[in-house]
């Protein structure tokens, strides 16, 4: 018999008894898959959105078939859907806190002041993303928004519309804290909160000063009087207020009252509402900002 021949038996020899090997894993090793798995994905929206904080809707299938999650986790599910899975897996629909999309930042056409403007005969790529890139977008403060829809476009709820004023509206009964406009976001403005969280910063800038409001007429100027009267449950953090982790109970309204310019809202069915300092007219908020200064 010549080498070649014995060779090539050889590897034959040894490729037989690697398939018998991987045949015997296969038996001895397999993991028998749910048979409800494939039903209970076509319960799910199939939006792979990961708002259930899986990476997909296959994914939290696995999970509710574990016991890991509810079917309430899914927040893009109807009432009537979640029910239907709680339904097929006899188990109860359970409750998961409800998170929607907010926008930090309140700064539009007529509150913030622009170094270029968005002209009709601009021929270049109307997205925000692609303004971003040159000279951060051409607003006056580097990090507001600059309104031109790029988190619309990416919501396929239709739970974000653009106003009249160029700024992004998210309608709260429709939000799903998917977190497309999240990821759209060049400027990182949105972030995905409980709803019933009432006290919401409507500012971005990382700066403090009066000389802030030069740029934008409603940015926080890191003035800490909401802070002062609500130590509970804010705390000043890169200049912005921010909510305490695990504050007890419900934050008081009292604590917007106080901001000169708006920034911290209190929202009430998903809309904003400002304190009253900041309802003033301009000329006596003025005064009153200036003697808060000299006496906070």
């Amino acid at each position: 018999m010549s080498g070649a021949l014995a060779a090539g038996l050889a590897l034959a020899l040894l490729a037989v008894l690697l398939s018998a090997i991987l045949l015997l894993a296969g038996r001895f090793l397999r993991v028998e898959e749910d048979r409800r798995l494939e039903k209970l994905v076509t319960l799910l929206p199939g939006t792979n959105c990961g708002a259930c904080g899986q990476p997909g809707c296959r994914a939290f299938a696995e999970a509710l078939l574990a016991g890991e999650a509810a079917p309430a986790g899914c927040s893009v599910s109807s009432p009537e859907a979640r029910q239907r899975i709680a339904d097929f897996l006899d188990v109860p629909v359970g409750a998961a806190e409800r998170r929607v999309a907010r926008l930090a930042c309140a700064g539009d056409r007529n509150t913030a002041r622009f170094l270029a403007e968005y002209r009709e005969d601009y021929r270049g790529e109307s997205r925000c993303s692609a303004a971003a890139v040159v000279d951060a977008g051409g607003k006056a403060c580097a990090w507001g928004c600059l309104g031109l829809g790029d988190c619309e476009r990416s919501c396929d709820f239709d739970a974000i519309a653009m106003s009249p004023s160029g700024l992004p509206v998210v309608d709260e009964v429709k939000c799903t804290a998917c977190g497309d406009c999240v990821r759209a976001c060049p400027k990182d403005l949105f972030r995905i909160v409980p709803e019933q969280q009432p006290l919401w910063v409507a500012c971005n800038n990382p700066l403090e000063g009066n000389e802030l409001l030069a740029a934008c007429k409603v940015a926080c100027t890191a003035c800490e009087r909401c802070v002062r009267d609500a130590p509970d449950w804010l705390t000043l953090h890169h200049n912005l207020p921010v909510p305490v982790p695990g504050a007890p109970g419900r934050p008081p309204r009292s604590a917007i009252d106080r901001c000169p310019t708006g920034a911290i809202v209190w929202i009430e069915n998903g809309k904003p509402q400002r304190g009253a300092s900041a309802r003033l007219p301009s000329a006596l908020r003025a005064r009153k900002q200036t003697a808060s200064t000299q006496h906070p």
